[in-house]
């Protein structure tokens, strides 16, 4: 049991829980401007585990939304190969346990068996809620004597039942059973090939000072030369490897830890699945017969050192949350420490582990839609179809043999992107509070702000392009992976206008790693192989986007709002309709001959040294400026008044669940406006999830919204429900039931009440950044959408002192009323509320989804038919409308 609470800016305060395996975590965060309550409601959080109420309807309540969670968790593959792995284990294994509970097992199944859930569960606090098994951190600005008077007063009449810890020490080796050295074929849910090769070892938490599994997983995850997964790039057999244990309670405990090495397959590589796994036993027999290098685990030990000791701050909910775990894991001494250092070289600690990776003792899953039709078997809770077989013989036997290395797998060499010097740079231009522009060319604008804050020695560059981002990083995963591993972070962002490359990192050696990346955009180029391999990729991952109904539910809406724009299914489409490599270099040619280059660069960097920057992209490209200022933005449309609705199916055959949002658009308005805006929203979010969440239990993920889409505003309300539950047009009604009694909630409001939430908007938007990149990212954003307002936070704050009550009730009200904008989004799941064209429910453990990928719209339920303006072709309905001017909110 871990408990934490943190200080917050938020209007009254927070709360949050979270199971594992093995643990729970409950949170609380309480305003810190509110002191005189704070001991309060430490109070009453703290009777949740001295007197817990545990009343039968509120446990009633909870169930529907534990259901809600498994369902919304059911069309994520990591789930369903968790649940599948943890099949394995031997019979009345604890890892073998449904870990997360449906309405199925909570309630009908209790209900059979006469069992009073309402009984087990007051047992099971009695039992595990006990003081001596749990650990508590509380971070405040309350001093020390303060706090530990109230920790005393308060959290000390937790019930200690006297009881031993529970300990599951002795039942080790779960997976050591015929079935766990076997090939699995799986049916993904996504469009995905993957291999992924998992071996169960003895527990491995004890040897935390010397973290083998993190000395290996350095090694075997490594991208640069010598590397895994250099050379299946270089058979365009890869895309992407991930190896190690994720510490999690399921991947790591006292019966076992795991160790998977996942490997994302292009095509050919799916085909080519047994040389892959031979290529990773070959890598792995490679460091077994070298054994521990010293040089290598000094040089981890060094960069995990330099992230330690110069880390930005992190955000208070999740330091106490970490430490309150660290607490149930290591001694005292290793508190802060313990799980993110290494201490000490024991090679015998790291072979150890190493030398029982080989592959008799693997379990081997294959995930891939091309394994659809050949899988037999299916898992309870999941429905995972997949199959269980030996692995073919020629390789088994081979496998036992002492098969030949393979002499282009290597160790890394020695990393020269590892920082040393830390020195903060002094200033060489006046300070500044916001960026300055100090570069102003035809071919590009540099902004600039030194870190006068911080004072730590990273720095940040970010650059706009246009380019293809795919191709680019696939070509500099090699040669930049010793900076990736050195802290020095890259990342290259297809925007909807240009590239965005951003480099962070120790400013040491920050323009090695960005002269790198310019080097490989000037010099770019690209073989048919990567070409096809990139172009295969991308459209599995514009599909595999397009089958969550929240995501295409925002493409929808934005189909619908912004004029000209590419929805990811048109994006996908014009990649099966096909391109060629010619094409992509003709572009990029033409694409580079033109350009506007514009950047903002701060942190520990002179003024002269980030003119640099700028000057190395202009000669290297040596390209000429743009014949005219391109917009930044898209244009909005501007929807008719009344109710439109646009209801559309899921892409995916076997997901219940469902997306429904109801958007009012306002318009082009001014920062006072967007502010006001937040303000109603913030009042809105905790009777919203109280009422559609808590007493409707409509969904799991329940929450209003402002949105400003390319500087056009308006708010929304978003209920993720289950098809099998709830008809959308039910939920839609039930999202305006509660806005019309969020309306006369606002009315009766208080000024007391109302002034309390200004006051912690207010609080909030003066909360001090904990770290560069929250300045970094609120700057930039200005430079990126062209807006260049700085100093905006102060602003909406003097926009907030001077609004009053019926400022809020008469904004609400003009948006609700009868001239209202109003937008309805429809994703419907599949299930018994959700009917087919033919009037049967669709089969709910299909993994099948649309090819075609197209919408399909779908009529209204006579709920709703009277009273909205259905949308059954978004183009034509948004060429009758007229288009909003380009705006950007800046006054």
């Amino acid at each position: 049991m871990i408990l934490f609470i943190r200080e917050t800016e938020h209007k009254q305060g927070e709360w949050q829980a979270e199971g594992e395996a093995g643990s729970t975590e409950q949170g609380i965060s309480v305003n810190r401007n509110r002191s005189a309550s704070v001991c309060l409601l430490f109070c009453r959080w703290a009777q949740f585990f001295i007197h817990p109420l545990m009343i039968r309807d509120a446990i009633d309540r909870e169930v529907e939304a534990v259901d809600s969670e498994y369902q919304l968790a059911r069309p994520s593959d990591a789930n369903r190969k968790e649940m599948l792995f943890g099949s394995l284990a031997r019979p009345g294994h604890p890892m073998g346990k449904f870990f997360w509970g449906n309405a199925e097992t909570l309630k009908h199944e209790p209900k059979r068996n006469n069992i009073d859930t309402h009984a087990r569960l007051r047992e099971f606090w009695m039992r595990y809620y006990s003081a001596h098994y749990m650990t508590l951190v509380v971070q405040s600005k309350e001093t020390l004597d303060t706090l530990e008077k109230w920790v005393t007063e308060i959290f000390s009449q937790i019930p200690n039942n006297g009881l031993p810890k529970p300990n599951f020490g002795h039942l080790t080796d779960p997976f050591d059973t015929p079935a766990f050295n076997k090939l699995y074929r799986v049916v993904p849910i996504r469009k995905i090939h993957a291999l992924t090769i998992t071996w169960a070892l003895p527990p491995q938490q004890q040897h935390y000072r010397v973290k083998p599994l993190h000395y290996i997983s350095w090694l075997v995850g490594h991208e640069g030369k010598g590397s895994i997964l250099s050379y299946l790039r270089k058979k365009c057999w890869a895309l992407a490897l991930f190896g190690g244990n994720g510490e999690t309670g399921f991947e790591q405990n006292s019966t076992y830890s795991v160790f998977s090495i996942s490997i994302t397959l292009t095509d050919e590589g799916y085909e080519h699945f047994y040389e892959v796994a031979h290529t990773v036993f070959q890598y792995l027999k490679m460091l077994q017969k070298l054994g521990p290098e010293k040089r290598i685990f000094e040089e981890i030990q060094k960069i995990e050192d330099n992230e330690f000791h110069y880390q930005e701050q992190t955000d208070p909910v999740e330091y106490v949350e970490n430490m309150c775990e660290n607490m149930q894991l290591y001694p005292l001494q290793d508190f802060l420490t313990g799980d993110q250092l290494l201490f000490e070289y024991k090679p015998e600690v790291i072979a150890e582990a190493l030398n029982q990776l080989v592959p008799q003792k693997a379990n081997l899953v294959l995930l891939s839609g091309a394994n659809e039709g050949k899988c037999d078997l299916k898992e309870k809770w999941f429905g995972t179809q997949y199959s269980m077989e030996d692995v073919e013989n020629s390789w088994a036997e081979l496998w036992k043999t002492n098969f030949e290395l393979n002499p282009d797998l290597h160790l890394p060499a020695e990393n020269k992107y590892i920082a040393t010097d830390f020195m903060l740079k002094a200033f060489d231009c006046p300070e500044t509070e916001y960026p300055v522009k100090i570069v102003n060319t035809p071919q590009g604008c540099l902004w600039y702000k030194k870190d006068n804050k911080f004072k730590i020695p990273k720095g940040k560059i970010v650059v706009l392009f246009d380019i293809f981002v795919n191709i680019l990083t696939h070509n500099l995963a090699e040669p930049a992976y010793e900076a990736d591993v050195a802290q020095l972070e890259y990342k290259l962002v297809a925007g909807e206008h240009g590239l965005i490359i951003r480099v962070k990192g120790f400013n040491h050696k920050l323009p090695l790693l960005f002269q790198l990346i310019i080097d490989y955009l000037a010099e770019f180029s690209s073989t048919p192989a990567v070409f096809t391999m990139i172009t295969e990729q991308l459209k599995k991952t514009y599909f595999n986007i397009l089958i969550k109904p929240e995501t295409l539910a925002k493409d929808v809406r934005l189909l619908i709002l912004e004029y000209a724009r590419w929805s990811m299914i048109d994006k996908y489409r014009a990649l099966m309709d096909g391109l060629s490599l010619e094409s992509l270099l003709s572009f990029v040619k033409e694409f580079k001959s033109q350009l506007f280059v514009e950047g903002l660069v701060q942190g520990n960097v002179t003024s002269t040294e980030s003119m640099d920057f700028l000057k190395y992209v202009v000669d290297k490209l040596n390209f000429m400026p743009l014949e005219q200022e391109m917009p930044v933005q898209f244009q909005v449309v501007e929807l008719p008044s009344g109710h439109h609705l646009c209801k559309v199916r899921a892409l995916n055959k076997g997901d219940a669940n469902s997306e429904v949002t109801v958007y009012y658009q306002s318009g082009a308005r001014s920062l006072k406006e967007y502010t006001l805006m937040e303000l109603l929203v913030m009042h809105m979010e905790e009777p919203c999830f109280d009422f559609l969440r808590t007493k409707q239990t409509l969904g799991y993920h329940v929450y209003p919204t402002c949105r400003n889409t390319s500087g056009i505003l308006g708010f929304s309300v978003t209920v993720g429900t289950q098809a099998t539950k709830y008809n959308s047009e039910v939920v839609d009604k039930k999202i305006e039931e509660f806005l019309s009694s969020f309306e006369e909630k606002i009315e009766n409001l208080t000024e007391e009440a109302f002034n309390t939430q200004v006051t912690a908007l207010i609080k909030l938007k003066e909360c001090e950044d904990t770290h560069l990149g929250e300045e970094v990212d609120r700057n930039w954003n200005e430079v990126v959408t062209q807006q260049y307002l700085f100093d905006r936070l102060a602003h909406e704050i003097e926009a907030l002192k001077s609004f009053s009550k019926s400022d809020l009730v008469n904004w609400f009200k003009a948006h609700r009323g009868p001239g209202s904008k109003m937008l309805s989004v429809h994703v419907i799941g599949f299930g018994k509320y959700e009917l087919e064209e033919d009037g049967s429910p669709s089969g709910e453990d299909s993994n099948s989804s649309c090819e075609a990928m197209q919408l399909t719209y779908l009529p209204s339920s006579p709920l709703l038919v009277d009273s909205t303006i259905p949308i059954t072709d978004i183009r034509a309905f948004t060429s009758t409308l007229n288009l909003l001017p380009y705006h950007k909110i800046v006054k």
